[in-house]
């Protein structure tokens, strides 16, 4: 790998980020250390976003990684290919990373089998290491290079939930949906509604999170609450906006979505 590859992963344009609570500032000096970092909340409540702006203000390439339970510990490492001329190795995200002095954003780790997390421990330690067994090769990472995860505390009961042998490699920082009227100027900002629109739109989101528990297992994210105002930003009804990206996407429990379709219709009808 050449300095210019780094080029690639480099996020271009700043992201629209609202710091709400100094993350940005506790994260920064976290990177400073090189320390591993576990980002918890919910889904669609920003984590993500917060990882591309803090990796464009600390002008680092960002390699986010989509964790999946198909996921393998070569689909993070690396393999052998077969081409014309043989055998060659192929990098896989994490030690292309490690090599060029990425942050390496694991999404949704918990999503992945937990012996293919187990690659990451050599990486969380003082031993900043990678080995490439099937290559022969332990890779010492680059000086600038960081680990972030991230995972929805919400599911774990119900899915799976990282070893604590895992969770203690990693300073964390909690994350959750912006108060009513911060969430109303993101949508605004994110989508192009008015104002109106955007906090009718953040009530509806307020009545569904009260539902978490009781008949839903997640209340609507913010990234849904974009989704509905592109959507009437693009002229279409506000309520079959809301029923499109608020509420089908929910449920399939009839009576939870005609709560749902209930209070859509209190702010749009």
């Amino acid at each position: 790998m050449n300095v210019q590859s780094a080029e690639e992963y480099r996020v271009a344009a700043e992201p629209y980020y609202r710091v709400t609570d100094g993350e940005d500032a506790l994260y920064e000096a976290a990177y400073a250390r090189r320390m591993p970092m576990m980002l918890k909340g919910p889904t669609g409540c920003g984590k993500s976003r917060f990882v591309e702006y803090m990796a464009w203000k600390l002008n680092r390439p960002l390699i986010t990684v989509a964790c999946n339970e198909d996921m393998t510990a070569s689909d993070l490492v690396g393999r052998f290919l077969l081409d014309k001329d043989g055998t060659r190795w192929q990098d896989g995200p994490l030690t292309t990373a490690a090599r060029i002095g990425a942050i390496c954003y694991l999404d949704e780790i918990v999503e992945a089998r937990q012996d293919t997390t187990v690659v990451i421990h050599p990486l969380t330690d003082h031993r900043r290491q990678l080995p490439l067994d099937k290559k022969g090769e332990l890779l010492e990472a680059h000086p600038d290079f960081q680990l972030v995860i991230s995972y929805n505390p919400g599911y774990q009961s119900l899915m799976k939930d990282l070893k604590q042998s895992t969770k203690q490699r990693f300073g964390a920082l909690d994350f959750d949906y912006p108060e009513a009227a911060l969430e109303a100027e993101i949508v605004a900002r994110e989508t192009g509604v008015d104002d109106e629109t955007a906090m009718k739109l953040v009530q509806i989101a307020g009545r569904s999170r009260n539902l978490k528990g009781h008949g839903l297992d997640e209340g609507i994210s913010t990234r849904l609450l974009v989704y509905a105002g592109q959507m009437i930003a693009e002229g279409v009804d506000p309520v079959a906006a809301c029923r499109m990206t608020l509420v089908t996407p929910l449920t399939d429990d009839p009576d939870m979505r005609q709560t749902l379709q209930a209070a859509v219709e209190t702010f749009f009808v």
